[in-house]
């Protein structure tokens, strides 16, 4: 019988579980981190001083070639597998903010699982619903501008009505006369 409480428990069988997830997360940090860098650093300069010592020779040139191919041919797998995981974990957010959102449209939360013809012909509906909302929004900037030399003509028509009649010294008709 164990003492661990039933989440505890559940956290330790799906870290069992996913035991390949959480090697490729922890040795991508540590990868990424600056301090790998400067061991790799370190590495190939050490190889490059112990140059003159082998004679540049072809084992020499043979252990970097080497490890460097096996150090790559295994960071592929482990970074791909981190970078799908969250890949995932960003669709699935995305997919509860969509689901959240009360006008949104819920036919997007597995659009990744959409073939290519798919969201092809939903990135083609997408730029065409941008391009109605980029002509409403010139309409509406061009609407505004009208508006706004037609208030401007108007208000100088006003000023110029009573400005111009007062510099000559003349007295503005009165309403009415002819």
């Amino acid at each position: 019988m164990t003492d661990k409480h039933p989440q505890e428990q559940s956290e330790q069988s799906r870290k069992t579980r996913d035991w390949f997830g959480h090697f490729s997360n922890t040795c991508s940090s540590l990868v990424g981190s600056r301090w790998a860098f400067m061991a790799a650093l370190a590495i190939i300069v050490a190889w490059a001083i112990s140059g003159p010592v082998y004679h540049y020779s072809d084992t020499w040139q043979l252990i970097i070639n080497t490890g460097t191919t096996i150090v790559t041919f295994i960071m592929v797998f482990l970074i791909q597998n981190t970078q799908n995981r969250d890949a995932k974990a960003i669709n699935l957010k995305l997919n509860e903010i969509i689901r959240s959102i009360g006008k949104a449209q819920n036919d997007l939360i597995d659009i990744e699982k959409l073939s290519d013809e798919e969201l092809d012909r939903l990135a083609e509906q997408y730029e065409r619903i941008r391009q109605h909302a980029e002509l409403r929004r010139k309409r509406k900037h061009e609407t505004l501008q009208q508006e706004i030399k037609l208030k401007v003509k108007s208000e100088l028509k006003h000023e110029l009505k009573k400005e111009v009649p007062e510099a000559l010294g003349l007295k503005e008709p009165k309403k009415g006369a002819a």
